[in-house]
């Protein structure tokens, strides 16, 4: 990418492009023909397992109204008092503060280039996978790499955070 062509990317994508590009970051963000604005969604459009998506979740923090993003692998569920034992009470985030906290609307919330950087976690159980994707700022919008390239382009602590199965 010289820098042209992210100007027919979506707002949203072209911050994460440049995110990328400044890190080095190997692969930029693809548009796909459909919303994936689930993990299941995304994972049958590129054609990889659901477990391959790294899947940007927002929680609010309790004592400061901080945005917390847990990045987990598609196939696994949240659980909420790992987190809060991690970073502290957490609730719910609707449309409204994700939206102004990190730039993204649910469905396309990247783990990068967000508006005000959150508290970040990143899901143990996506390091089973040598090659991961995460949205890139759209909910058409993704890009690949690989877990440590997540925990590299994040700098957050890998941890347990998903329900046991």
């Amino acid at each position: 990418m010289c820098g042209a062509e992210l100007t027919a990317l979506p707002e949203g994508v072209q911050r994460v492009a440049r995110a990328l590009q400044d890190k080095a970051h190997p692969h930029a963000p693809q548009m796909l023909d459909d919303a994936a604005r689930t993990a299941q969604q995304a994972a049958d459009a590129l054609g990889i397992a659901v477990g391959q998506i790294a899947k940007s979740i927002i929680f609010r923090r309790k004592s400061d109204d901080a945005a917390v993003l847990v990045v987990t692998s598609g196939d696994r569920r949240v659980d909420e008092k790992k987190v809060d034992a991690l970073v502290g009470k957490t609730g719910r985030a609707d449309a409204e503060f994700v939206k102004s906290r990190t730039g993204f609307s649910i469905g396309g919330v990247a783990p990068l280039a967000h508006a005000t950087p959150p508290v970040t976690l990143i899901d143990r159980e996506l390091f089973r996978f040598e090659e991961i994707w995460a949205a890139a700022g759209h909910p058409h919008g993704v890009f690949k790499l690989r877990p440590q390239d997540l925990e590299a382009l994040t700098g957050a602590p890998v941890a347990d955070v998903v329900q046991t199965l």
